[in-house]
């Protein structure tokens, strides 16, 4: 958010605030009184914004240090935006077929790599808007002659920083699946041991499961029934 006392007379708005998809404005007495239209590998232009919004004859001297990063914070911009939405697609997919990896192990593994790359691309954005905004602010704020102030979102980042978080757990989780606990056929075949109560009555699957692919008749024993104990 960019905050300028003397923004109305130069023609601006007192404040900037910039999202993901785009950009608002407003006075500080009446909240946003504007947003541009949501657009995809939106990237924030301050130098465009403001010498468009000039009045005639109006000047306003930005750091050179802005100009140089103009570059630097579409290319960044660009590449934030696209694993955001890459790792959110992979993250939304994976809440579904997360359930199937209970069955075998074989489905783990692959789900694990699936997981991990959803996580690094999330927390690669995460990182991304970080030092970039953080960057811009303290570019935007190296002259105090011109009285502008730039602060981070820190709901919007913490929430970033959350989602990053559970993503990361959310692999950590399913390598464990792929490697070290038993899936419910693992424990139906008797490969590995784990909770039978968790896959309903495995041990009355194991007896009626026949050894080897054959059918295995079982002895009885016990006294042996007379003719007239038949009838």
């Amino acid at each position: 958010m960019l905050v300028n006392s003397l923004a109305r007379s130069l023609g601006l708005h007192d404040f900037y605030q910039v999202g993901l998809w785009n950009f608002c404005e407003g006075y500080n007495d009446e909240g946003i009184t504007y947003c541009s239209s949501p657009q995809s590998l939106y990237w924030f232009n301050p130098v465009e914004i403001l010498l468009n919004e000039l009045l005639s004859g109006a000047t306003i001297t930005l750091p050179a240090e802005v100009n140089n990063i103009l570059t630097l914070i579409r290319i960044a911009s660009h590449l934030m935006f696209g694993f955001f939405i890459t790792g959110l697609c992979m993250n939304f997919v994976n809440i579904f077929l997360a359930p199937i990896t209970i069955y075998s192990r074989w489905w783990s593994f692959p789900f694990a790599i699936c997981t991990f790359i959803s996580a690094l691309l999330t927390t690669a954005a995460t990182i991304i808007a970080t030092v970039m905004f953080i960057i811009f602010r303290n570019v935007i704020t190296s002259q105090q002659g011109l009285n502008i102030g730039a602060s981070v979102g820190t709901q919007m980042f913490a929430f970033m920083w959350v989602a990053s978080a559970f993503s990361i757990f959310g692999w950590l989780i399913h390598l464990c699946l792929s490697c070290c606990c038993a899936s419910r056929r693992d424990v139906k075949t008797g490969r590995k041991r784990g909770s039978k109560a968790a896959y309903g009555d495995v041990g009355s699957d194991e007896k009626k499961r026949p050894v080897g692919g054959r059918r295995v008749n079982v002895p009885r024993f016990g006294r042996k029934k007379t003719a007239s104990e038949v009838v």
